[in-house]
């Protein structure tokens, strides 16, 4: 999900206060890292893995890096589940990583990431794509559409500070671009160390603020294969990258308000005429204002006024009419504070706290305080450096020309990150694909016989929206979900 703070313009604090100094687990072993004489010795394979205690593992390349990794058999009894730390000297990223139901010794590898900035990826485990949910008090159940049906898959908790991620000193990460170098380094280290997913197909996946994450992060696992090449390591295999409801061009975004509230571009439209008329003559002056502020010369101050300004005017009218910023279909269901509007997110929270849980995952024993499915201090510090002003585009730009697939999809019952503005920068996107992709018309893609959305595709860009679907598309459409992931990453059309 992506923060509603963030969407509406509010201005944030940096953080004030550091977590109490965090100590390893007493347990963790070294035994499977070497540098001695220079000398680096992988793990090879995840089989040698204890459950009661964490292997850590390193890397030549990143000596600031390392990781702890562990078995925990939870969640999917049918499949190995394993759970960790990515350390960066006083920073530690958690991470939940699941075999592939078919065949995890030659299934591609899925990473994805939740957004916020600043929400956890236990919310993509628990309750979208993961192996179980947590639809009740009393724990978790198997969910059988899970993307892990025929792919291995991680669930990282970033930046710092979201999920049971945590600093020592109160470091902390303000911009996707620092956040990127993070999850290249990991990315490096695991399958360096696993020699089993060597030369693996990899697919970087996420949603919401992931729209704005992924384009970099993907870049820098890209970028980075350069280096591991000219040391005579091996690559990174990566495939492609998989958006849903992302926010990639958050200016074209703010724009696309008025037609989801206005207009009948997934309902009838929710707002009474003489508020979407005022609206609309704002559009063209908010649209040069963001144009001239953000986009031909950025300019902070400039930039963050007009967006303040012109997302307000536009998401006021929707707020007011209490429906869920994430379905528009539906009302809000409780206090969106406590749970983003769907309860589900509350005992998914509950679970996490209990401490049989925690010890078993391998939670740091020094974090006491209870999970959050997002964290207010990591928005306000991505606040604080306007990261959400610089669109990613262009680095999906870069990507594709380089062969990298990207997809694009979209609930299209979904207010906050909607189809509407997700198909504008698509259609605007320059790259050596566009004129292709542009004179490519809408057209269905079909499950069991019957529509799941539209779609448009050339040149290995694909856009596709999920009909019924919110911002939560596994979640809502499960099936639908899974179909889509397994022909992407098959290479065949939707």
């Amino acid at each position: 999900m992506i923060s509603l703070l963030a969407t509406l313009g509010a201005v944030f604090l940096p953080l004030s206060s550091a977590w109490d100094t965090p100590k390893f687990n007493a347990q963790t072993s070294f035994g499977h890292t070497n540098y001695a004489d220079g000398l680096f010795t992988p793990v090879e394979s995840l089989s040698s893995l204890s459950t009661s205690s964490f292997t850590t593992l390193g890397h030549p390349f990143f000596p600031r890096y390392s990781v702890r990794v562990k078995k925990s058999q939870f969640c999917d009894e049918t499949v190995n589940a394993y759970t960790g730390y990515i350390d960066v000297e006083a920073r530690h990223l958690f991470f939940y990583f699941f075999e592939s139901r078919n065949d995890p010794a030659t299934d591609d590898v899925i990473f994805w990431t939740n957004g916020g900035p600043g929400c956890s990826s236990s919310l993509g485990l628990f309750m979208e794509l993961g192996p179980c949910r947590v639809p009740s008090d009393n724990g978790t159940v198997f969910h059988p559409e899970s993307w892990n049906t025929n792919a291995n898959v991680f669930f990282v908790d970033q930046p710092v500070g979201v999920g049971f991620s945590y600093a020592e000193h109160g470091e902390f990460v303000g911009t996707s671009e620092d956040a990127a170098k993070d999850i290249a380094a990991f990315v490096a280290i695991f399958f360096e160390n696993f020699s089993q997913f060597k030369g693996r197909a990899f697919h970087m996946s996420g949603e919401s603020y992931g729209g704005r994450y992924l384009p970099l992060f993907a870049s820098a696992v890209y970028d980075q294969n350069t280096k591991l090449i000219e040391a005579g390591l091996t690559p990174i295999n990566l495939q492609s990258v998989m958006i849903g409801n992302g926010m990639t061009d958050s200016f074209k975004m703010i724009l696309s308000y008025y037609d989801m509230q206005c207009s009948p571009a997934s309902v009838a439209p929710i707002v009474d005429i003489a508020t979407c008329v005022a609206m609309k003559n704002l559009l063209p002056r908010c649209e040069k204002w963001m144009t001239s502020a953000c986009e031909d010369s950025y300019d902070a101050i400039n930039c963050g006024a007009a967006v303040a300004f012109c997302r307000s005017a536009v998401s006021v009218p929707y707020h007011a009419t209490g429906k869920n910023p994430y379905d528009i279909s539906k009302q809000c269901e409780g206090n969106i504070a406590e749970t983003l509007c769907y309860p589900q997110t509350k005992y998914i929270r509950d679970f996490l706290d209990r401490p049989s849980v925690r010890s078993l995952i391998g939670v740091d024993s020094s974090i006491t305080r209870n999970f959050t499915s997002c964290s207010h201090d990591v928005g306000a510090a991505f606040g604080v450096t306007q990261d959400i002003l610089h669109p990613t585009k262009d680095y999906v730009a870069g990507l594709l020309d380089r062969g990298v697939r990207v997809l694009i999809y979209v609930g299209a019952y979904d207010w906050i990150c909607n189809h509407v503005g997700n198909e504008r920068w698509t259609l605007a996107l320059e790259w050596s694909g566009q004129s292709e992709f542009v004179q490519q018309e809408l057209k269905d893609w079909v499950v069991d016989g019957k529509s799941a959305g539209k779609t448009r595709s050339a040149k290995g860009f694909t856009f596709a929206t999920i009909a019924g679907a919110g911002h939560m598309v596994p979640y809502d459409k499960p099936k639908e979900s899974l179909e889509m992931v397994k022909r992407w990453i098959a290479g065949k059309p939707l």
